[in-house]
């Protein structure tokens, strides 16, 4: 059967459209907006994921604020950005209800307080040390008198707490204070979000990154406890923000070469 032209211009469009877009559950978007707007926690302590606002703007940059506003879109809410400076603090907040959705790494403890989507992209944990030390690889670090200095609950101080044996571990209320803590109290050791340490290191000199890295750091989203609808939708658009490429161009968007687009499906 031949079909007219009207009819083959019509199935011809239809055949090149876009898929349409799935539409938030209304259970989903009852839990992850339930005050009508999606408070999302945006940590720029970790400048990989997102940057303070720097004038004329007055909110925060980067990738997860690029998430965060398109999950809002989605919802169809307004969106309100809260910033910290430490994940810690974010994990703190989200035990108090101040956010509905952040952003932080996956780690096994952090998952018995909130639900944690896929990875979205992963970033790399290394070690700055002072360019004289005698340190020179990962495996030096963990030895009787070396003072690892962290941020207070970040993903690394979390993994390193379960894996260094012999070195202490010295914390700092925030990821960006690790340097100079390491500096001032003379310790042997800073650990840190990569890109993070490459830029303290320019600002300080006369300190050097070890080689490699001591650990992959999965960034994922989170949401409350509790609203497993919100949980599953929230695992879907991450797996879907990863396949459309939408992480990816964010990643070029903001200039962060040194993270890159998580595997789809749960952290290995």
């Amino acid at each position: 059967m031949r079909l007219g032209p009207m009819v083959a211009a019509a199935c011809l469009i239809a055949a090149c459209s876009p898929t349409p877009e799935k539409k938030a559950p209304p259970e989903a978007i009852a839990e992850l907006a339930p005050i009508g707007t999606l408070r999302a926690a945006i940590n720029v302590g970790n400048p990989v994921l997102a940057a303070r606002p720097a004038p004329p703007h007055d909110e925060p940059t980067g990738i997860s604020v690029d998430l965060a506003r398109e999950l809002a879109r989605r919802l169809g809410v307004p969106l309100q950005l809260i910033v910290y400076d430490a994940a810690g603090k974010v994990v703190e907040a989200g035990k108090a209800g101040m956010w509905d959705i952040a952003f932080v790494a996956l780690d096994p403890k952090r998952a018995a307080e909130i639900n944690q989507s896929p990875p979205y992209v992963q970033i790399e944990g290394a070690y700055l040390v002072r360019e004289n030390s005698p340190i020179r690889s990962n495996d030096q670090v963990d030895r009787k008198g070396h003072r690892v200095v962290v941020g207070r609950n970040s993903a690394y101080d979390l993994h390193l707490s379960r894996v260094l044996r012999q070195a202490e571990i010295v914390r700092t209320p925030t990821s960006g204070e690790v340097v100079d803590a390491m500096l001032k109290g003379n310790y042997e050791v800073a650990a840190g979000v990569k890109q993070q340490l490459e830029n303290d290191a320019r600002r300080v000199g006369g300190v050097r990154l070890l080689p490699g890295r001591f650990m992959v750091i999965d960034q994922a989203m989170a949401s409350r406890r509790g609203r497993e609808a919100g949980a599953r939708y929230l695992r879907e658009f991450v797996e879907e923000m990863k396949a459309s490429g939408f992480v990816a161009k964010a990643i070029e968007r903001h200039k962060q070469p040194s993270a890159i687009v998580a595997p789809p499906g749960d952290a290995k």
